[in-house]
């Protein structure tokens, strides 16, 4: 599937721009940038400002063969040493026909000399250095190494190519705050243009002929706030459509709704999903001791997961990108991108006769996917949906109004189990790439309980303070993901490193003895450890003891900004159990414990409780959080829901000698 920049205003389809406004580099700075350079900067109330952007400015000419050429110009004053990152000139082009026609960078000094970048310092790299295959490049002048605070950078670069695709797209800022964007398009004779804004009001163009314009002033930073959507998510992002007022042979592909997507998607991946014997001799052998739809469906899944990741995109302005490799192909090499893997697994089930079709989706933000603009362009990702009989039973299925049960999977997520999906991707809408498809489809949600994770955690308790116990953990669903990427992803040595080191800030200066993880094959993570550690519990008049319960703490953390909260706070479905048993130390007896403890709110709930059981204090405690997405202005109720857990755990216990 085609990537999607960060912050790059164009999708994988290159915006491309008109060689007659490109300014020829020369020793004087366009005028437009010292115009620019010119401008006063507001005071801003987000702390650490490194930088403004001064001007964004993108002209698109599209010609009705298909020809675009795309101007951009951009100039960014440094506040901050630390915003000398932000003196580069950038553009992202395709081999397979696009250019890079002029590229020009200049840097304006606080002192008032002047420097320019042209040829000699461009630099010509692949757009990503493990996507072998893909015809993706970037070219850039890096000029942050003569770049200091006070000082303006700006570039200009035109690029040219040929296109099928009759839409752009269009960021109006990244996170810096930005004084003066602008989006403009002349078009040929006889269209027209239309335009949908995400994330602010409806932005209207002023119109002349053929020729639009976008336009947004004295845009403020957004915040880097803990727990938000994607910046893709929140910047001011432009959605444009053109296409003739009346019938015309033309070679750009144009979209009236998503039954329109999904058909076009289907022309490219359906004759791709290729058999021949050996394919079909390896989809039998995975399933042949497979006594269960599922069981065949898992067994496949899990030979796909295993395929190694390449991204491979050719012809991407010819529709390239959105194609898979033939699935025989892939099969025989043995590597292919997540198009290609869902492809392979569409292949392969087809051969024990369970249908399957390729699903269109964004892998790295569950709100970015909107309904009102029918594009492919809104997907960066490819992923499958199986066709199941009520047999098959998961979280992970979604009713189909026309395809009936589907199964949602992921095979490119080596760590996420069939029945589930990762939670990048949950709650998205994606589309289902099948003729039959009207509209876009919501991706399942798992319930809290599906990502649970549980521990018990015995420890004795020496008359001296000192510990030494287990602790235990069972983890489930996205829960069992963070475990088993992080055990999979290092050494042994940097894994029991992690683990002793979560230990040891939990009770300080505790030494492990034994750490003893297990990746399960029925998709749950087992850890086991056994610590110790001296002097846990403080001895005060040579007859009182005090201890914290919760003695180790939970690895995955939440973490808040301080001060007004400007964006909304995500927060993802799961859920936490856990009983400690402390054995008493000998001739101690409970003096004080703290009383039980709930609190329950509409995105969550927490429990504590504890009970002296013979010579065992046993502390309980729950958490359970559903997936919610809290507007800025309901945010102290999520920082007062997590105050009063922290407080429900920090709360001690005190003994006294009997």
């Amino acid at each position: 599937m085609m990537t999607r920049p960060k912050f790059l205003t164009t999708t994988a389809f290159i915006f491309l721009f008109a060689l007659a406004t490109f300014a020829a580099g020369g020793d004087t700075p366009p005028s437009w940038l010292l115009d620019d350079a010119r401008i006063k900067v507001p005071a801003y109330d987000v702390k650490d400002v490194p930088a403004v952007v001064l001007r964004s400015e993108e002209h698109v000419s599209v010609t009705s063969d298909g020809t675009v050429i795309r101007t951009v110009r951009y100039a960014v004053r440094i506040l901050l040493r630390e915003g000398r990152a932000e003196a580069i000139a950038r553009a992202v082009y395709e081999k397979d026909g696009g250019k890079v026609t002029g590229m020009s960078a200049w840097l304006i000094r606080a002192s008032g000399q002047n420097k320019t970048y042209g040829k000699k310092e461009t630099i010509d790299v692949s757009l990503a250095d493990d996507d072998v295959y893909d015809e993706s490049r970037l070219k850039f002048i890096s000029g942050k190494e003569d770049a200091d605070a006070g000082d303006v950078f700006g570039y200009e670069t035109v690029q040219e190519r040929k296109t099928v695709f009759s839409q752009f797209q269009f960021f109006f800022q990244d996170d810096l705050p930005t004084i003066y964007s602008r989006f403009s398009m002349d078009l040929p004779s006889g269209w027209k243009a239309e335009s949908v804004t995400f994330n602010r009001p409806k932005i209207e163009p002023s119109v002349n002929g053929t020729s639009y314009v976008w336009e947004l002033r004295d845009l403020p930073p957004i915040n880097h706030e803990p727990s938000s959507p994607q910046f893709a998510s929140l910047s001011p992002r432009l959605a444009v459509s053109f296409f003739p007022d009346s019938p015309t042979a033309t070679p750009l592909r144009t979209f009236a709704g998503w039954n329109d997507v999904a058909k076009w998607m289907a022309e490219l991946e359906d004759p791709q999903m290729t058999v021949d014997d050996a394919l079909a001799a390896k989809a039998r052998d995975l399933t042949a001791n497979a006594k269960t739809e599922l069981e065949r469906i898992q067994a496949i899944a899990h030979y796909v997961q295993q395929i190694r990741y390449f991204a491979v995109s050719i012809g991407a302005e010819k529709g390239g990108g959105y194609v898979p490799h033939r699935a025989t192909d892939v099969f025989a090499k043995s590597y292919g991108d997540c198009k290609d893997k869902a492809n392979l697994m569409r292949a392969m089930l087809s051969v024990v006769k369970i249908p399957a079709f390729m699903v269109s989706i964004t892998a790295d933000d569950p709100t970015y996917v909107r309904a009102e603009w029918a594009s492919p362009h809104q997907f960066n990702h490819c992923i499958i949906a199986i066709k199941v009989s009520d047999e098959t039973q998961a979280p992970s299925v979604v009713a189909h109004p026309k395809l009936g049960r589907l199964l949602i999977f992921d095979p490119t997520d080596p760590y996420t189990q069939v029945g589930d999906l990762p939670r990048q991707e949950q709650g998205s809408l994606a589309l289902i790439d099948h003729k039959d498809s009207e509209s876009l489809l919501q991706m399942p949600t798992t319930p809290p309980e599906m990502n649970q994770l549980e521990r018990k955690v015995d420890i004795t308790l020496s008359p001296e303070g000192n510990i030494s116990g287990t602790v235990s953990e069972k983890a489930i669903g996205q829960s069992a993901v963070i475990f088993r990427a992080e055990f999979r992803g290092l050494s042994s040595a940097d894994y029991n490193r992690r683990i002793e080191g979560w230990v040891s800030r939990s009770a300080t200066g505790a030494q492990t003895t034994k750490i003893t993880p297990a990746d399960n094959t029925n998709g749950s993570f087992n850890l086991d450890v056994e610590f110790s550690a001296r002097n846990y519990a403080q001895i005060m008049q040579s007859r009182l003891m005090v201890f914290k319960p919760t003695v180790i703490g939970r690895m995955e953390s939440m973490s808040f900004s301080e001060g007004k909260r400007m964006n909304p706070y995500m927060i993802e479905s799961r859920s936490y159990s856990e009983e400690v048993k402390v054995k008493l130390p000998q001739g101690f007896t409970v003096d004080e414990m703290p009383d039980a403890a709930q609190v329950e709110t509409s995105f969550g709930k927490y429990n504590a409780a504890y009970e002296v059981k013979g010579e065992y204090l046993v502390f309980t405690r729950s958490l359970k959080l559903n997936r919610a997405t809290v507007s800025p202005d309901k945010y102290d109720s999520v920082r007062a829901f997590f105050a009063k857990v922290h407080a429900a755990e920090q709360a001690p216990v005190v003994l006294i000698t009997k």
